[in-house]
């Protein structure tokens, strides 16, 4: 386990483990859900990579070339593979010191017909959390690629959550997407109402500005800024659970089936990131 720490801010990471947080804290309170079990599911974070959420029945065709992927939804036989491969597998710490960590996942052409590097960092200061995250293209053909960030928040009955978005993607049963809603100006789809108001599972499109948290009944507000590329959000709000997840990622759901998302040409690199900042509420 990595530990870190700066300021009022402390951090548990488990680099074998997905590349996953396990913990993020400010002044002794939690700000993402605290890992609860042994699997990635449980963690407090992860990230995504080379893509994001689900791929419609593990197939696509992309350059005259279809690709088929397995189910690898962890303990289930689940037909639609999701996440990409960083967050099933162990990342290798290449630099740590008291604020920071950078880990790596390297990941041969196979199942997925394309070789990529990816490099994720977890720094610390006094103001807050930079999640930073780079794949490069590694093998001689460009490649399709999503990247993006997956925490889970803790939840009570009055937690709300505030993110302008242009369009929010309606879902079929399978959670794979049929149709997009989109507004001429981005809008906040709860209206101000706790978040689980609205038990959802899908992607909004088109972000303007950063995303934010509130917990009032903590006194405790979280601020997310994402750099330009992670233009969508995936909100995940279970009913009847304690948690819920505000994902931002560059590419939608089934993204790659409708002839979306960045082509990586060979020896290339995309970088995301995004910064956390807690705060009390006035």
């Amino acid at each position: 386990m990595v530990e870190l720490a700066a300021g009022d801010y402390r951090l548990s990471a488990a680099p074998e483990r997905g590349g996953a947080i396990l913990r993020l804290d400010w002044r002794g309170r939690p700000l993402m859900r605290p890992a609860c079990g042994p699997s990635i599911l449980d963690a407090a974070c992860f990230p995504l990579v080379p893509f994001s959420n689900r791929i419609a029945n593990g197939r696509f065709v992309i350059g005259g070339r279809e690709v088929r992927l397995r189910p690898n939804f962890p303990g289930s036989d689940h037909p639609h593979p999701l996440h990409g491969f960083g967050w099933l597998a162990a990342w290798r710490v290449l630099r740590q010191d008291a604020r920071s960590v950078a880990m790596e996942h390297v990941h041969p052409a196979g199942e997925w017909p394309w070789a990529y590097r990816a490099e994720q960092l977890l720094a610390l200061d006094e103001a807050g959390l930079t999640m930073h995250l780079a794949a490069t293209n590694t093998g001689d053909q460009a490649m399709p690629l999503g990247l993006g960030f997956h925490p889970y928040f803790p939840r009570d009955p009055d937690t709300r959550y505030r993110g302008l978005h242009r369009g929010e993607w309606r879902n079929d049963a399978d959670c794979l997407p049929h149709s997009l809603d989109l507004r001429d100006e981005p809008r906040d789809w709860w209206g101000g109402a706790p978040v689980g108001a609205r038990p959802v599972d899908t992607a909004y499109a088109g972000r303007a500005g950063p995303l934010e948290i509130a917990w009032p009944s903590r006194n405790l507000s979280l601020r997310l800024e994402c750099s330009d590329e992670l233009t969508n959000t995936v909100v995940y709000t279970p009913a009847g659970e304690d948690f819920f997840c505000v994902e931002p990622v560059s590419n939608a759901t089934d993204a790659f089936n409708r002839g979306e998302g960045r082509m990586l040409e060979p020896g290339a690199t995309i970088e995301v990131s995004v910064r956390l900042t807690a705060a009390t509420i006035d």
